[in-house]
């Protein structure tokens, strides 16, 4: 058995993935801060926030839907999903033709809260990027190819 652990960092900051992690944790933070007021999680906001992008092209937006657009789990999704119902943030109804698939909608509150939590997180993340200036674009580009890539892995 080996004594010594061997990294192939010298140092954690010479890490990728340990400065993702890091970064992702603060900004993490950050949402925390201006959601909990609202009494959302990030999840929570993640959901509503696809909810009434996706709804403007689908009337008829299903759980799984909802689901695929974010790289979720759909089980976790129907919980979080419950919670928002249970918050009266949204509906959800059986679909017209598919007894296994919900319609999922926002309610009237939900949009306000929504439009609420969207306006503070947009301000925290124009303020917490900013110090990116002009290379905010290319960072932005990297990430696409990044999920991209690793999509179905």
């Amino acid at each position: 058995m080996q004594d010594k652990i061997e990294f192939l960092f010298k140092k954690p900051e010479d890490s990728t993935g340990y400065l993702l992690g890091q970064l992702t944790l603060i900004w993490q933070r950050k949402h925390k801060k201006v959601l909990d007021p609202l009494d959302l999680t990030q999840t929570q906001f993640v959901l509503l926030a696809s909810i009434a992008w996706l709804s403007g092209t689908n009337t008829k937006l299903t759980q799984v839907e909802i689901a695929n657009h974010n790289n979720f789990d759909r089980m976790m999704v129907s919980k979080v999903l419950r919670t928002l119902q249970t918050k009266k943030l949204i509906t959800r109804h059986e679909h017209d033709t598919d007894t296994r698939a919900k319609i999922v909608a926002l309610t009237p509150n939900g949009k306000k809260v929504l439009q609420t939590a969207l306006t503070a997180v947009e301000k925290a993340d124009i303020d917490f990027f900013s110090v990116l200036g002009n290379n905010l674009t290319l960072f932005n580009r990297h990430m696409i190819k990044l999920t991209e890539h690793n999509k179905d892995a």
